[in-house]
């Protein structure tokens, strides 16, 4: 009895954990069989029995029968007076089948059984949650507000599983509460010793893709194809979209009227702008619809180095440029070509770099960073513009206009 006792206690993991009887049977009978190798040095002559249905379970030693005197192996003889003390009429050489008590094993080979147990069972669980959400990779997951500590986002989903939703891989203006739903898509799953890791973002462009075909039903459907993302999370995106039904416009079923659709996707990324462009092969329009708001003029593509040299009017280079250089990165990054902007009409200009004996490295690396690479480019600009999307200071942005104004002076 204490053998059903025993398994009936182990049972209360069953009710705790995902896994069913049949499975924990099989664990059961794998512990119980380290036990047995354990104290008798091996489980081979060891018969273990079974019963899911019942959560009965057996064990039985199966021995051959010597000579009194003859035993040369506790574990796989018995001898002729020891065996018919449990069947009067065994001979030399028959097989003899007895069952072992869980107590034969001893209170402390028990405890660790039970040990053991719990740890098969958790590494089982611990297993079969990483399959579950290594499959959920990239996708869409919704979970609830645990803990919130400085680094991370502790969430709970409806099983009890935990989720991390890193700082960085929150958009800068996310702000949760306790108990509330967070939406993101599961971006990493790994296993840290025995037990899964799962990472959600937020900034991910998976995110915002999985977002485009919860909320646009075409997207859903499949009739239109997301081609790219590009992300600054919390700024700005880019999506390409296309579709084989001529009778679709993707782009206008993407916003919807006067942005209805666009709208529930631009509010839970905080605001963030998305740019909807229509995909083409054609290199050159691809590039001057990725550079939207801005109007390009003309476009030279080097393909051996995947660059584009792009020509705007001045008065749209920092509509192509954008706030903090983002506009023509995310260009850039949307079609996979370095983009260089030039300004139509102006023929003499010089590189930022060539003042580098009178401007220090870091200054110009700040106007590089909005994309302001060249002489012209930077005294075409307002100072105090200037100052607010920079880290310079005023006078030293009104130092850097002197020296340059200089050299066109001259």
């Amino acid at each position: 009895m204490e053998n059903i006792a025993l398994i009936d206690s182990f049972s209360e993991f069953k009710d705790d954990k995902s896994i069913d009887r049949v499975t924990l049977m099989s664990i059961l009978e794998e512990t119980f069989r380290s036990a047995l190798k354990k104290k008798y040095g091996s489980d081979d002559n060891f018969d273990i029995i079974v019963n899911p249905d019942k959560g009965d379970l057996e064990i039985w030693r199966n021995r051959i029968v010597v000579d009194d005197g003859e035993v040369e192996d506790e574990n796989q003889e018995i001898s002729i007076s020891e065996a018919r003390k449990i069947e009067p009429d065994f001979e030399v050489g028959e097989d003899v089948s007895e069952e072992v008590k869980l107590l034969d094993l001893g209170r402390r080979s028990i405890l660790a059984l039970r040990q053991n147990l719990i740890a098969k069972i958790h590494e089982h669980d611990n297993t079969n949650l990483y399959k579950q959400f290594k499959e959920l990779e990239g996708e869409m997951y919704t979970a609830e507000v645990h803990h919130i500590r400085h680094r991370a986002v502790i969430l709970l989903d409806d099983d009890g599983n935990e989720v991390i939703l890193p700082k960085e891989k929150q958009i800068p203006s996310d702000f949760f509460r306790k108990g509330e739903n967070v939406r993101g898509v599961i971006e990493k799953v790994e296993l840290k010793g025995n037990k899964p890791s799962i990472i959600m973002s937020r900034t991910a462009p998976a995110f915002l893709e999985k977002l485009f075909e919860s909320e646009i039903p075409e997207v859903f459907d499949g009739l239109i194809t997301i081609k790219n993302v590009v992300r600054a999370p919390g700024e700005k995106a880019k999506v390409a979209v296309d579709t084989y039904d001529d009778r679709i416009d993707p782009v206008g079923a993407c916003v919807g009227v006067k942005g209805s659709r666009i709208h529930g996707i631009v509010r839970e990324l905080g605001n963030e702008n998305i740019d909807v462009i229509n995909y083409t092969n054609n290199v050159q329009l691809y590039i001057t619809r990725a550079l939207s708001p801005a109007k390009v003029t003309s476009v030279k593509i080097n393909e051996e180095g995947k660059r584009a040299e792009v020509m705007l009017k001045p008065e749209e280079v920092s509509r192509a440029i954008g706030r903090g250089g983002h506009n023509i990165r995310l260009a850039g990054m949307l079609t996979g070509y370095e983009i260089d902007v030039f300004r139509e009409g102006v023929e003499e200009d010089v590189e930022l770099t060539e003042f580098s004996d009178e401007i220090d490295a870091w200054i110009i690396e700040e106007f590089s960073k909005i994309g302001l690479d060249t002489a012209k480019s930077v005294l075409e600009q307002d100072v105090a513009d200037l100052v607010k999307r920079t880290d310079l200071e005023e006078e030293t942005v009104n130092e850097v206009m002197r020296i340059l104004k200089s050299e066109f002076d001259d």
